[in-house]
């Protein structure tokens, strides 16, 4: 980056899956992680990976990192965005996927915007939006409702408000699962929902052996796929 560009907040995505990042990625992107020495993340170890695999040139030890987690203190969140009052872009990175969507970064991101700063989101992979194109399902209206409560009963409202909004909005529902319970969640859906409602069951996104399947809950019972901790979309439709 020159002495002249402004200082931004870019918005790094990161693969979903082990695949070559030029399958997923802009080669723009990684001129972008070339200019940085500033990252907020979530795990050092993976992020240092990322970036090694991403750029190779770049001298990691030479980076300063940011952790951002359930640990991470309010107060040290705002210096995070220190370097940008002295015209240094910083880089958000995420995971898997984009940043600041089912992630913590959103935090960042608006903190960013009250202090006035530039915020660049880059293009790349989001298994949100992956899984919906893939679907078949109304990619019109949509809502994404991240994880579903874990008591049993406030589970069950939650599953039949999210089918009760498909069906008679036509509003796709999205959500996903700690992916242990992943299966579990396909057996409730089946025994809480309409024969008739379509479940799209999007695994392991941009991996090879990638499934992407829309049917009916009638036609997945009996035919429950193994997704035992295999990151998966789940959706909802008519």
């Amino acid at each position: 980056m020159n002495s002249h560009s402004i200082p931004k907040l870019y918005l790094i995505p990161v693969p979903l899956s082990d695949v070559p990042h030029e399958q997923c990625l802009p080669e723009y992107n990684r001129r972008i992680i070339a200019s940085l020495k500033h990252f907020i993340v979530e795990n050092v170890r993976t992020a240092r990976r990322f970036l090694r695999v991403a750029c190779p040139d770049l001298v990691i030890d030479t980076l300063t990192f940011y952790e951002l987690n359930k640990h991470t203190e309010p107060e040290a969140l705002s210096s995070y965005l220190d370097p940008l009052t002295q015209g240094e872009s910083v880089g958000l990175l995420s995971e898997a996927g984009c940043p600041a969507i089912a992630d913590p970064g959103s935090d960042v991101v608006a903190m960013a915007h009250r202090r006035g700063f530039v915020v660049d989101p880059l293009i790349g992979p989001s298994s949100i939006l992956l899984s919906l194109m893939a679907s078949g399902l109304n990619g019109q209206r949509f809502a994404f409702l991240g994880y579903l409560p874990i008591d049993d009963s406030d589970r069950t409202r939650a599953i039949r408000d999210a089918e009760h909004r498909a069906l008679s909005l036509g509003e796709t529902q999205i959500f996903i699962e700690t992916p242990y319970r992943n299966e579990r969640l396909v057996s409730e859906l089946i025994r809480h929902c309409r024969p008739s409602t379509r479940l799209c069951i999007a695994s392991r996104l941009t991996d090879p052996d990638a499934m992407i399947v829309t049917r009916t809950l009638a036609r997945w019972r009996g035919h429950e796929p193994q997704l035992h901790k295999q990151p998966t979309i789940f959706l909802l439709g008519k």
